[in-house]
């Protein structure tokens, strides 16, 4: 039973995301919770760390760059739908890796609870507004490596992992990787090493994927749900 099975909602979701993929796509958001939230019931009490150099103290606090630290959530959908349209062998495979790649950053947010210490964004205008609204509801933990670096650099990935190539499509994902880099910093909200790690995580999770074929969990879990086949 998938989507299609849920009257005219479900057929119109199905066009967007294919059903099979859909199992596979709630465990990736199932582990982004994880990791980003219940990792503080480990490292509340714990000591954290400053990644800071003298590079960090040297880039400038821009509030303008909120709005591309906001959108980029719009991009990562658009990678997870690219993604669940492949053949079904790899976007198991991207899933697992992404999925590989967040539980790396859990494993890090444990082991090296990080911090950034923000300026407090002066002013009434827009942009200075929303961002301290973003402060508010975000604490300046959980940093290394960035989930908004990771999610980012996978959704480029996926672009260079699509059966039909897209230059220009592959060329976007790239610069709007580069343009969320940017906001993190700029905004105060990651250090450089944060960015860093992100990247090394995603090719990380790709490479664990491939190696140990870690999608074929996916395809083995929908089998005993008595899910139908792609």
């Amino acid at each position: 039973m998938y989507l299609r099975d849920f009257g005219n909602a479900g057929r119109i979701l199905n066009e967007i995301l294919p059903g099979p993929s859909v199992f596979p796509l709630v465990c990736v958001l199932l582990t982004n919770y994880l990791t980003y939230f219940t990792s503080r019931i480990f490292t509340s009490h714990l000591k954290h760390y400053s990644l800071e150099t003298a590079l960090d103290r040297r880039i400038p606090f821009c509030t303008a760059f909120i709005w591309i630290y906001i959108l980029s959530y719009l991009v990562w959908a658009l990678g997870f739908v690219l993604t669940g349209w492949q053949e079904r062998e790899k976007a198991d495979e991207l899933f697992a890796a992404e999925m590989a790649a967040k539980l790396l950053t859990l494993l890090f947010f444990v082991l090296l609870p990080t911090f950034i210490d923000r300026p407090y964004p002066e002013g009434n205008g827009l942009s200075e507004r929303v961002t301290r609204l973003i402060f508010d509801l975000d604490a300046p933990d959980n940093l290394f490596p960035s989930i908004h670096c990771l999610e980012s650099w996978f959704c480029f990935r996926v672009c260079t992992r699509l059966k039909n190539r897209n230059p220009v499509l592959e060329s976007g994902m790239f610069v709007a990787a580069l343009l969320v880099f940017a906001s993190t910093v700029l905004l105060k909200q990651h250090v450089v090493l944060d960015i860093a790690g992100g990247i090394l995580v995603v090719e990380a999770g790709l490479l664990a994927a491939r190696k140990w074929k870690l999608g074929r969990g996916f395809a083995r879990l929908r089998e005993k749900a008595g899910l139908v086949p792609w």
